[in-house]
């Protein structure tokens, strides 16, 4: 594979312990932003943007070195930042769950519970690289095998995840996966976004989430199956307010044709908006490193670096039966497209 052709470069980002090269893509548009993905979890380590005034900006958290990606997932409450999650993105009470009359339990990584795919999920694989495409719109094209019983889950799992960087300035992530048996699937991406940048704090920037109605949860975040209205209370961002200190929240999403939340930096003229096909986009303000590891460029994360926008199925959703279903079938494939589309002003 060349190293470097025009809109796309390869570049060796690190080895993994059993000696695994794990290599950076960077896909580049006409109007200069440019996107950062390793194989290392089908990881998105950096989104750089162009503004108004000439500079350039880095929207996501993330690490210098796959070492200390590797090592995030070794904390209490690792990060997972800018990681492809799955099996199953979210968490599942107890671990525990059933289909076709058969009982699964899997990985409690999470105090009682299973979270984003148990103690190896998708975020700390290998993917492998099937497509670069460096005309105008360019794309990485990456898919990875999971086996039957990976993490406990039935079925060999074959995922396929498209990054497409437009020309109209969207990062366009679409899934597609297919199984051997029936088994339960919810992919999603981690990222943390700051569009002052990411050294800076989420505070002062603006959010909007196009819902009325976020499922309620348990002391763990477990949903407990009933999903509240939120006019008028503290998690309603109907109408567009400053980031809060402290979320963890599933919003519930009616249309996919509409925005379903967009992000706000008046410091830096620049918004970001979310498109899903998914029915939940869940919103997390966190980032904390506690200075185990520095982030980029050798910054110091803390609880209001970032925000993410993981737009998925509902957590716990194969033990609540009125939720959206999350079981994928034999002969049936999940699709899963989400947009995240940047404008400067």
């Amino acid at each position: 594979m060349p190293s470097i052709i025009i809109n796309s470069q390869e570049k060796k980002f690190g080895i993994m312990p059993n000696s695994e090269a794990v290599y950076s893509y960077e896909l580049r548009n006409k109007n200069g932003f440019k996107v950062k993905i390793i194989t290392f979890g089908a990881t998105i380590t950096s989104i750089k943007t162009p503004l108004k005034n000439g500079k350039i900006i880095d929207v996501v958290l993330g690490f210098d070195t796959l070492d200390d990606y590797i090592k995030s997932f070794g904390f209490d409450g690792s990060p997972y930042f800018g990681a492809t999650v799955g099996r199953y993105a979210g968490r599942i009470n107890q671990g525990l769950f059933s289909l076709n009359n058969k009982k699964y339990q899997l990985d409690k990584n999470h105090n009682n519970n299973s979270l984003h795919g148990g103690n190896s999920g998708f975020s700390q694989k290998i993917w492998k690289v099937k497509n670069v495409s460096y005309e105008e719109n360019p794309s990485i094209t990456l898919s990875y095998l999971s086996p039957n019983n990976d993490g406990n889950f039935p079925g060999d799992l074959t995922v396929e995840l498209k990054y497409t960087l437009s020309e109209e300035n969207e990062l366009i992530i679409e899934y597609k996966a297919t199984t051997t048996e029936d088994t339960i699937i919810n992919l999603t991406n981690h990222s943390y976004f700051n569009l002052d940048g990411h050294s800076k704090t989420v505070s002062n920037q603006d959010l909007f989430v196009n819902s009325h109605k976020i499922l309620e949860t348990d002391t763990e975040n477990i949903p407990t199956g009933y999903i509240l209205k939120v006019n008028n209370c503290p998690f309603d961002f109907s109408a567009t307010r400053k980031c809060p200190s402290k979320i963890d929240t599933s919003f519930v999403l009616n249309n996919e044709n509409e925005v379903a939340a967009s992000l706000f930096s008046e410091r830096n003229n620049l918004k970001m908006f979310v498109y899903t096909n998914q029915p939940s986009v869940h919103i997390y303000v966190g980032g904390n490193c506690d200075a185990r590891i520095k982030g980029k460029e050798n910054t110091i994360y803390n609880p209001l670096s970032g925000i993410c926008f993981e737009t998925q199925n509902f957590p716990d959703a194969p033990n609540h039966s009125h939720f959206p279903t999350a079981v994928l079938k034999k002969g049936e494939t999940y699709l899963h497209k989400t947009i995240y589309k940047f404008e400067i002003y």
